[in-house]
């Protein structure tokens, strides 16, 4: 599972540089998450821009960073492409997770977790 990383502002930037996150590799992706978010800060911007395919164990695989985070740390998404977009939306978990139009706008205010 490849990852990208950067530190952006107050935030870790992930991008996602595989085309799929489904139940071949979402145990790998939750695994690789961990490496790479570890104690950094208290954002992680989770870019989905290059996953056209994202099935209900990838889904779970994205949960399941967020609740590593856990309650002081925060996971956003952005760049979502329409399939991905609309396993957001259909499961409702759009209103679960923060999600951006693209990585500029994630990164366009400091935002401060409370």
């Amino acid at each position: 599972m490849e990852l990208k990383t950067e530190e952006r502002d107050d935030a870790i930037h992930v991008i996602v540089a595989e085309p799929r996150i489904d139940s071949a590799v979402a145990i790998r992706f939750k695994d690789r998450m961990r490496e790479v978010v570890g104690e950094g800060p208290g954002r992680v911007v989770l870019d989905l821009g290059a996953v056209d395919f994202l099935d209900s164990s990838g889904l779970g695989a994205v949960v399941a960073v967020m609740k590593l985070l856990g309650p002081d740390r925060r996971l956003e998404l952005c760049n979502l492409t329409p399939n991905v977009e609309k396993v957001f939306r259909l499961t409702r978990m759009d209103r679960v997770f923060t999600i951006h139009a693209d990585c500029e706008a994630a990164f366009a205010e400091k935002r401060s977790i409370a």
